[in-house]
């Protein structure tokens, strides 16, 4: 794997560490109204769903062009 990949996959893996990490603080009020709950747990699996797209867009774009 070429070293471009390598650091967006690692800023990628900070992205999502840190999401979970940004949840924290808001999980026990969130847990008190389910549609909080709901609300958090959504924007939390999209954000990383989004992170994930991302990175498979890099990686067909890096295998296209090395089998120019």
């Amino acid at each position: 794997m070429r070293l471009v990949s390598r650091v967006k996959g690692g800023g990628y893996l900070v992205s999502t560490i840190s999401v979970f990490l940004l949840a924290i603080p808001g999980w026990k009020s969130a847990s008190e109204n389910p549609a909080m709950m709901a609300a958090m747990i959504a924007g939390i699996v999209l954000s990383i769903g989004g992170m994930a797209l991302r990175w498979h867009s890099h990686r067909l774009e890096q295998h296209d062009r090395e089998h120019k």
